[in-house]
């Protein structure tokens, strides 16, 4: 009996956290911008990147950063495009589009 009420208890405390949690974020995402606060410059597999947005540091937004989309729809932060880097020859590649079905995986042979 103790245990069920302990049960009840921790329950409703976590149910009330979780409640309160929720309503701060949100309050927060109301007038808020998505923003990156940190960034990794952890490569990203161009074959998981759908789209990418770049983000200035002006306004909301602290720092400037890359974000990418996967195909997933989660959004991986990643250092600014500079000349000569990951970041920029990823964004080149999106930029790029799609190869044609025929050239995907394929070798050229020269006849």
């Amino acid at each position: 009996m103790m245990f069920s009420n302990a049960l009840t208890l921790w329950t409703g405390a976590l149910l009330i956290l979780s409640v309160s949690l929720w309503s701060c974020t949100t309050a927060l995402n109301d007038g808020a911008a998505d923003c990156c606060l940190t960034t990794s410059d952890r490569r990203i597999p161009q074959r998981v990147v759908m789209s990418f947005t770049i983000q200035t540091g002006d306004g909301a937004c602290r720092i400037p950063a890359t974000i990418f989309v996967t195909k997933k729809g989660l959004k991986l932060c990643a250092p600014f495009p500079s000349k000569n880097n990951w970041v920029s020859k990823l964004i080149d590649y999106i930029l790029a589009g799609p190869l044609p079905k025929k050239h995907r995986g394929k070798k050229h042979r020269q006849q």
